[in-house]
């Protein structure tokens, strides 16, 4: 048998386990129905009847009224509206309707009147200030808890199989490395199964919200380069996880010894979250490869990131994967058939030095 023959071996192994797996199917369904409340939740939000301003004397006030908008009289329509005490505004431009609006047409305005009007936003790139905090939102979350999630699930799978002493029979008949491969592997095709369906879930939700000719384009590219960011992200993650279920003889311990790298998941997570109104951070953490998962589709979804930028976000991000594989392979391949209690981060980088030797 050779290295490739027995990573598939070992990964069909582990994906006939974990679809078998009840919380697996749980927590599947649990991201599909938040991946679709947190695509309709901005239509939901969107709040009650808008109000509009006119011009005094202005022929459009009593079709909006009759609609049971708020109507408000000024000389100055447009100048509400950039102050924020109107939705919008109703002028005449050349016997026809205008709607102002600094980010997008209420659509109850537009329906008020008889006849479909030209519209100009005065702020045409803005996004819905509650889309711009879900989508962002989303992207964290879904990175946050996959890598998490089927992280833990790969140490757990580790230590079990030190717990029971079945490792020793697999590594008998398969290479210790393409124990690890096979497991990222297997982990990686769940996960980014997982975030397929999130997607498709979340597209079709979309078509049931008003702005979502407006929102899909702008979701497009940032999905679009989500996809490699999180396969690099999450085979970075999940080969230090590996190594943290070599490092234990027990279930119970691997939280302990898997708490560096839980840090190492969560602090992108919150940052992202806390700093997204920050363009300086925001530009600094879609470079570093922790962070650069999420960082970099928000950064796209905003429209903050140039051409470029994506690929050398990229290209760093895959060094930095290669890097924690040789590494995690290392830790790996020294504590894994250590039987004597839970083995240390250095002392497993030390045995495998000296097996080398």
């Amino acid at each position: 048998m050779n290295r490739l023959e027995a990573v598939r071996l070992v990964a069909a192994r582990e994906l006939k386990v974990k679809l078998r797996d009840k919380t697996f199917l749980f927590s599947t369904l649990f991201f599909l129905f938040f991946a679709a409340v947190s695509t309709i939740l901005p239509a939901l939000f969107a709040g009650g009847p808008s109000s509009v301003a006119v011009a005094r004397g202005s022929a459009y006030e009593a079709p909006l009224r009759d609609a049971r908008l708020e109507v408000k009289v000024a000389d100055n329509p447009e100048q509400l509206v950039r102050d924020g005490d109107a939705d919008a505004a109703v002028v005449d431009r050349g016997g026809r309707p205008e709607v102002l609006a600094m980010k997008s047409a209420p659509n109850d305005v537009v329906r008020a009147l008889s006849t479909a009007p030209d519209v100009r936003l005065l702020d045409p790139k803005a996004v819905d200030e509650v889309a711009a905090f879900l989508v962002p939102f989303m992207f964290a979350l879904v990175f946050f808890f996959t890598s998490l999630t089927f992280g833990i699930q790969i140490a757990q799978s580790v230590a079990e199989e030190k717990q029971t002493r079945m490792v020793e029979i697999l590594v008998a008949a398969v290479p210790v490395r393409a124990l690890l491969v096979g497991k990222v592997v297997a982990g990686g095709i769940l996960a980014l199964a997982q975030v397929a369906l999130i997607a498709l879930v979340s597209v079709t939700a979309a078509q049931f919200t008003d702005d979502a000719g407006k929102l899909l384009p702008l979701l497009a590219p940032a999905m679009t380069w989500f996809i490699p960011f999180f396969v690099l992200g999450f085979v970075m993650l999940a080969s230090l996880w590996a190594a943290v279920g070599a490092l234990v003889n027990r279930l119970e311990d691997v939280n302990n010894a898997g708490m560096p790298v839980q840090l190492l998941v969560m602090a992108p997570f919150f940052l992202v979250l806390f700093l997204q109104d920050n363009p300086v951070a925001m530009r600094v953490m879609s470079y570093v490869p922790l962070s650069a998962p999420t960082a970099m589709p928000v950064r796209l979804f905003d429209g903050d990131a140039a051409g470029w930028e994506p690929f050398a976000a990229l290209a760093l991000l895959a060094l930095a994967t290669a890097g924690a594989l040789l590494a995690g392979a290392r830790i790996y391949e020294g504590s894994l058939l250590r039987t004597n209690g839970r083995t240390s981060w250095s002392a497993a980088w030390r045995d495998r030095e000296l097996r080398r030797v």
